[in-house]
């Protein structure tokens, strides 16, 4: 008995030594004096089992090394007390003597800096802005824009489906440019931009989340012109002058005559580098005269109005403004990239 209450002594006063803050040393308490399996009473439920010509010698030395465990663990408990306490007043006090740090300023990200500077072009054409929701309908996304029912587009392995009613994640800021057709009457210019979604893997030029821009022009006696002059203001205004443009016929169900709109290579000036593969082009939207049927999808008479409309990838926008390589780049939130803008 006498040799177990000096090893119990021992291996306390070992634990007490290592304990450095306030938590450590009551579990240390607990450990030792817990009413329910603390070390102490254990030992003196055993004085009972001691005999007779020993009790006296174990319980003197029981009572005594209680009151040093006791009286140890009261000492350690003021001094780790006093310790924080001292750490914590280092913290929260501020020192007057020290230079005044200059508060950490938040970054524009790449995408918004580019899209805020197209809508104020926009506004300045006397555009109304409007973002349309994210979550759309099959109708405002695909049916009235004049998609086929069996359009690839309209396809699970393309779309996020979001239920069984058809609601989905849009896959197009064109959604917008319907809603905004059956909110006003024509004549009417709107710009959206926001992000967008399809079923695309993640790869250095493509991702299942990304943003997109699109506007539309419904007006008396709108033609192509309008919609040259209008994408040559906006490219020469976002990557300055001296570009050129040019349109390739393509195919959108949704406009007719459709195009492609190619620009000069923002890298080379034209003249043919690695990044526009030498042909000194970058394709950079797509556009086209509004098709009749999407006019009267939304109760617009195509013989009397005409507009057009155009939609490009926010994302290759500031990846060609920034010379960003890899789309992934921009959804890394890496703060290194960030705070260069």
């Amino acid at each position: 008995m006498l040799d177990q209450i000096a090893r119990t002594g021992r291996e306390f006063d070992s634990a007490l030594a290592s304990a450095s803050s306030a938590k450590e040393v009551d579990d240390l308490r607990v450990r030792y004096f817990g009413r329910k399996a603390g070390l102490i009473p254990a030992l003196f439920a055993r004085l009972k089992e001691v005999p007779k010509e020993q009790k006296k010698a174990a319980g003197d030395a029981l009572n005594k090394l209680r009151d040093r465990l006791e009286e140890a663990l009261r000492q350690k408990t003021e001094r780790v007390a006093g310790e924080e306490a001292t750490r914590k007043e280092a913290r929260e006090t501020l020192d007057v003597t020290l230079p005044g740090r200059k508060p950490r300023l938040g970054h524009l990200h790449p995408v918004t800096i580019v899209r805020q500077q197209m809508e104020d072009i926009f506004r300045e054409m006397s555009y109304s802005i409007d973002p349309g929701p994210e979550v759309e309908t099959d109708w405002y996304n695909f049916e009235a824009l004049n998609f086929t029912p069996d359009h690839p587009a309209r396809d699970t392995q393309d779309t996020f489906f979001v239920d069984v009613d058809q609601l989905l994640l849009r896959t197009h800021t064109s959604n917008a440019q319907i809603r905004s057709m059956e909110r006003w009457k024509p004549p009417v210019k709107v710009f959206s931009a926001g992000r967008v979604y399809r079923r695309d893997e993640i790869t250095m030029r493509k991702s299942p989340m990304f943003h997109q821009a699109e506007g539309f022009l419904v007006d008396k006696g709108i033609h192509i012109g309008h919609l040259r002059a209008t994408l040559e203001h906006f490219i020469k205004r976002v990557f300055g002058e001296g570009l050129q443009m040019r349109m390739r016929p393509s195919y959108f169900p949704f406009t007719e005559p459709s195009a492609e709109v190619d620009m000069s290579c923002v890298f080379c000036k034209g003249a043919g580098c690695g990044t526009c593969s030498q042909t000194g082009w970058m394709e950079i939207l797509g556009c086209g005269m509004i098709h009749p049927q999407v006019l009267r999808n939304v109760g617009i008479d195509p013989d009397e109005w005409s507009g057009f409309a155009f939609g490009l990838g926010l994302d290759r926008v500031a990846m060609i403004k920034f010379d960003i390589p890899n789309i992934r780049t921009l959804f890394e939130n890496d703060l290194r990239v960030l705070q260069q803008f």
